[in-house]
């Protein structure tokens, strides 16, 4: 199937993005035009300036970035851009990344240089703790990082090394302030596969149950986390990845290829030598073919194409707010009723934790990137005519890289799956439709992700508890407090109130009341990312309360309906009357929200955007628009 069948629910979803977003899109290219202009830009920088930029390279280099070296005129000079520390596993690999890159842009007709580092937070390490309160609001420093390295105009292209969690789309973002330089994404590939995370999971739940000690759980978790890569559930940092090569943003197949294999030094090398080719100073014979700015790959066409693949794989929900924020930054407004309206006609293809037992190393030997994405082209349900850090169309991730006597190839990649458990076609999918719902009603809007939650558990209504934060829902379940059916409201956990922290650490005792029979949701201002779970939970819920949302109003008692398959998220109480309580609790106050850092980011806390904005702190092409959600006229599925 080809773009002329692309089906006409994607179809009418991108041109909506398109029609809302057409003056801040066409004012964000302006603005990519004017920079690309002053193209290459070093050399209208002042004798000291330039000297300074430099300063440090080697006398060949100097002579290449001056345009008075061997290799004739001016050639381009290459930004890296690293969240390298050995702290993450996923980003341990990244350590020698620069030396090779600089190699492999040298060998290209290049230079390359560091250009700075950008910071990169753990979720995984900040659970449950303070620090996990600055983990969103890092994802604005990666990009305000990112935008400071590639500031010294003295770039042509750019390298940006990351993997996690906030840190590809904070790169991404800043990426796309210089939307007029060629960028490609350098993955460094998921860990070997460990304890299965089934079993994992299993521990996690009986040590809620007091049946495991805590030696146990270590062995366990060390055990699931044991090496370099990238964590193998399929939570933010994987999501990440394969959004960014149905993106285009990386060389096609490089995602999940293991660090330590020599396809992943030889995909290292090819980035290399790709951001070289597609600068403005490449091969002149070649120019206008490869020429490729990161501006005209993230258009309305390849957003919409990484919603589809987000919600065909059932990942992360964190990618809601990610999406939407990495839209604005390139002058496009996409909404939680683009994500829904896609929902209702993409396929639930894959099955991986928390969705199902197999890990991302088993999807990516079913077939992985290539299948899927070759799937859902035929399908028609993602846009093949885009433009790609490979070359024009989406066609070329129909491949996967391999070594040919010790040299990078492609080939085709399987034309089915290898492991029907783990990865399907389009017409012979797991579920109908996507694997993320948009709840709506009186306490507001709310996603939820149902591809790991059984059916008979799709809709719960049932007494809310009502929690102010993660301390407090521990203390009640281990007080024995929560043996019942019930909805646990936590709030007070936004952007606003708290920088939206991820709430993990309630999962295995909501699971433990689940498999006791009782009836159980969660509803939230705050975030659970890819690893929600079995528990329906309602999260991202906005107006937040602390921004006088409806979940400050909620009291012991009150009857909540939480339902997937209507899209409900209401409470049984009369409007007038609700309207009428007060609000009770709070969030933290500024004097009281200190410690761990998190009063240097009192300004972010207090310049946030609302969840379905993005949650975030930049300014952007969409400033102008209004910041509320595209109005039924305009297609929105409410």
């Amino acid at each position: 199937m080809n773009e002329q069948t692309t089906h006409p629910t994607v179809a009418a979803v991108t041109e909506r993005v398109a029609r809302r977003s057409a003056a801040a899109r066409s004012a964000y290219l302006e603005r990519v035009a004017a920079a690309a202009s002053r193209r290459p830009a070093r050399t209208q920088l002042g004798c000291a300036n330039f000297a300074h930029g430099f300063a440090a390279c080697s006398a060949e280099e100097k002579l290449t970035l001056r345009g008075t070296g061997p290799q004739g005129p001016v050639r381009p000079n290459v930004a890296i851009v690293s969240a390298y520390n050995d702290m993450l596993s996923a980003h341990q690999p990244l350590r020698d990344y620069p030396e090779q890159l600089k190699l492999a842009v040298a060998a290209a007709g290049g230079v390359a240089q560091f250009a700075g580092g950008v910071p990169a937070m753990c979720d995984g390490i900040t659970q449950g703790r303070a620090g996990m309160e600055l983990s969103l609001f890092s994802r604005d420093v990666v990009a305000m990082a990112a935008a400071v390295a590639l500031a010294h105009d003295m770039f042509d292209g750019a390298l940006m090394l990351g993997v996690c969690d906030k840190i590809v789309p904070g790169l991404l973002i800043g990426a796309l302030s210089f939307g007029h330089l060629p960028t490609v994404f350098v993955p460094a590939g998921p860990m070997s596969s460990g304890l299965p995370n089934k079993e994992k999971a299993r521990v996690r739940q009986r040590f809620a149950e007091g049946k495991a000690t805590r030696e146990e759980l270590l062995d366990a978790e060390a055990q699931a986390y044991h090496g370099i890569g990238t964590c193998t559930f399929y939570g933010t940092a994987n999501t990440n990845q394969l959004l960014m090569e149905v993106l285009g943003l990386h060389l096609p197949g490089a995602s999940f290829v293991h660090p330590d294999q020599p396809l992943r030094a030889a995909l290292t090398d090819a980035a290399g030598a790709r951001v070289t080719a597609t600068t403005a100073l490449g091969d002149p014979e070649t120019l206008v073919r490869d020429h490729t700015p990161i501006a005209e790959i993230v258009d309305e066409k390849a957003l919409v194409n990484a919603v589809v693949a987000l919600l065909a794989t059932g990942g992360s929900t964190n990618l809601t707010l990610h999406l939407v924020a990495i839209a604005a930054a390139a002058g496009i407004q996409l909404t939680w009723d683009d994500f829904a309206e896609l929902s209702t006609v993409v396929p639930l293809l894959v099955r991986m934790y928390p969705n199902g037992p197999a890990d991302i190393n088993h999807f990516h030997a079913a077939g992985g990137t290539a299948f899927l994405i070759g799937t859902l082209l035929d399908g028609g349900l993602l846009h093949a005519d885009v433009r790609t850090v490979a070359g024009p169309g989406l066609d070329r991730y129909r491949q996967e890289p391999f070594l040919e006597d010790g040299r990078l190839a492609w080939r085709d990649g399987p034309e089915k799956s290898l492991d029907t458990e783990v990865l399907r076609a389009y017409d012979d999918p797991f579920a109908p439709d996507g694997g993320l719902r948009m709840l709506d009603g009186n306490l507001g809007r709310a996603v939820l992700k149902v591809s790991a939650v059984a059916p008979e558990h799709h809709t719960v209504t049932a007494p809310a508890r009502v929690f102010d934060g993660q301390a407090e829902f521990t203390a009640a379940f281990e007080a024995g407090e929560l043996d019942r059916d019930l909805v646990a409201v936590l709030r007070y956990q936004g952007p606003r109130a708290n920088g939206m922290p991820e709430l993990h650490k309630l999962i295995p005792a909501l699971g433990v009341l689940q498999d006791r029979g009782h009836a159980v949701a969660l509803v939230t201002d705050g975030r659970l990312s890819g690893a929600s779970g079995k528990i329906p939970a309602a999260i991202h819920c906005t107006p937040e309360a602390a921004a006088g949302g409806p979940l400050s109003r909620v009291r012991d008692g009150d009857v909540v309906t939480v339902d997937a398959v209507t899209g409900e998220l209401a409470l049984a109480v009369p409007a007038d009357e609700f309207a009428a309580r007060e609000a009770t609790g709070g969030a933290p106050s500024d004097a009281e929200w200190v410690g761990t850092g998190r009063e240097l980011f009192a300004a972010l806390r207090a310049g946030v955007g609302a969840a379905e904005l993005g949650a975030g702190t930049l300014g952007s092409p969409l400033d102008h628009v209004a910041a509320a959600p595209a109005a039924p006229s305009d297609g929105g599925v409410r």
